[in-house]
């Protein structure tokens, strides 16, 4: 794919998404007055809201703007699999999980959240989960079926 049709088709994802970005937006402009921080990551195609000052920590996707609660997406994460104790994985880096996300979002717009949670939510039997940590092992397979 030519890098026309690649900017073409990156475009066209973050319009497709774009009510699902607004969320986040949202979501993420709440956090300003308590602390939380917002820069464009060209790396995964979305703003980043670091130091979200709620959830139990690690970071959550809406669209193309990621609400973290730490520093910085560089840090390591467990994956769902080793958290639930099925096996014994590597760390990934938490950017890499957030920005298979990302793509899933870019691909599937205003359809992402309610397959998200009738694939279960957030846990280890959901297939878009499983698809980020085979994307953050990987480098490649972002994509749940």
């Amino acid at each position: 794919m030519g890098r026309t049709a690649s900017v073409l088709l990156r475009v066209l994802g973050m319009l497709w998404t774009a009510p699902n970005t607004g969320l986040g937006l949202i979501a993420g402009s709440v956090g300003l007055p308590f602390g939380a921080r917002v820069h464009f990551d060209p790396h995964t195609v979305a703003l980043v809201f670091h130091r979200w000052p709620w959830g139990p920590g690690g970071a959550m996707t809406l669209g193309n703007t990621i609400l973290h609660t730490g520093e910085t997406l560089d840090a390591p994460c467990l994956t769902y699999a080793h958290r639930a104790g099925h096996c014994e994985e590597p760390p990934v880096r938490i950017g890499d999980h957030e920005r298979a996300h990302v793509y899933q979002y870019m691909a599937l717009g205003p359809l992402f959240l309610p397959l998200y949670l009738v694939c279960g939510g957030i846990s280890v039997r959901n297939r878009f989960e499983r698809a980020a940590d085979r994307y953050a092992q990987t480098g490649r397979g972002w994509w749940p079926w």
